[in-house]
């Protein structure tokens, strides 16, 4: 009987290899995990694009081809976002990326994960209502596939600027300088917001999402948006 106790018991030896084990699967599936995880917070995000993408045309179908106005033109509790509200089956969980970090301040503060091209919008210079170059209706685009209508909100955006409902594009590319038209781009939108891991110091290790205005979600790397950047070519602004 002892004899049997004995042969059927683990050994601390055993024990140990069976943690040692464990831990090294543990190691190995633990990135997968992450990415697939970040994975399902991208396809959700596309979705609410998407939706926000219909919401606008709808919008655009009722108000002569005209897209929603920005806080250029508009108090806060008009933004966008919000009159797009009817065409939306619930705006609050439409408006909120479910990888960014600072989703839940954005929720409770009635702000954004997703901003609008400025290009997009009507908007006030010097105290002037700006309409040359103004691609504001939809129906007079000239191509819908080409052109970006919204953006995912960087994280230097404060959640509680009821005022951060747009990106400003028009200026991304004044400079000369690679390095300041690169900073202005990642100063409105997350160029890497799903990624796994931390990001790296110039943000080009990840994809964002850009909505087009055919409803059209396309993932985008961020290293093909600073090339584009460094190249001086100028992708918010549409065709």
């Amino acid at each position: 009987m002892n004899n049997l106790r004995r042969t059927s018991a683990f050994s601390l030896i055993e024990l140990l290899v069976v943690i040692a084990v464990i831990a090294m699967l543990l190691a190995i599936l633990m990135p997968s995990l992450k990415k697939a995880k970040m994975i399902a917070k991208q396809m959700v995000s596309s979705s609410n694009m998407r939706q926000v993408g219909i919401a606008i045309g709808l919008y655009a179908d009722d108000n002569k081809g005209l897209f929603p106005e920005t806080t250029h033109t508009v108090t806060s509790d008009k933004s966008w976002i919000y009159t797009l509200g009817p065409y939306l089956s619930e705006v609050d969980k439409v408006r909120i990326c479910p990888a960014d970090p600072k989703g839940k301040e954005r929720l409770f503060n009635n702000t954004t994960s997703y901003i609008v091209n400025e290009y997009m919008t009507t908007y006030y210079m010097f105290g002037t209502l700006v309409s040359s170059e103004s691609f504001h209706n939809l129906y007079k685009l000239r191509s819908v596939t080409d052109a970006i209508t919204v953006f995912v909100a960087a994280d230097r955006w404060s959640p509680t600027d009821t005022n951060a409902d747009h990106a400003h594009s028009r200026g991304w590319f004044d400079s000369a300088v690679q390095d300041e038209r690169w900073t202005a781009i990642r100063t409105d939108i997350q160029v890497d917001r799903y990624r796994t891991g931390s990001s790296n110091e110039d943000n080009t290790r990840g994809t964002t999402l850009f909505l087009y205005g055919d409803t059209r979600v396309e993932p985008i790397k961020a290293i093909k948006i600073k090339e584009m950047s460094d190249n001086n070519k100028n992708f918010a602004k549409p065709m």
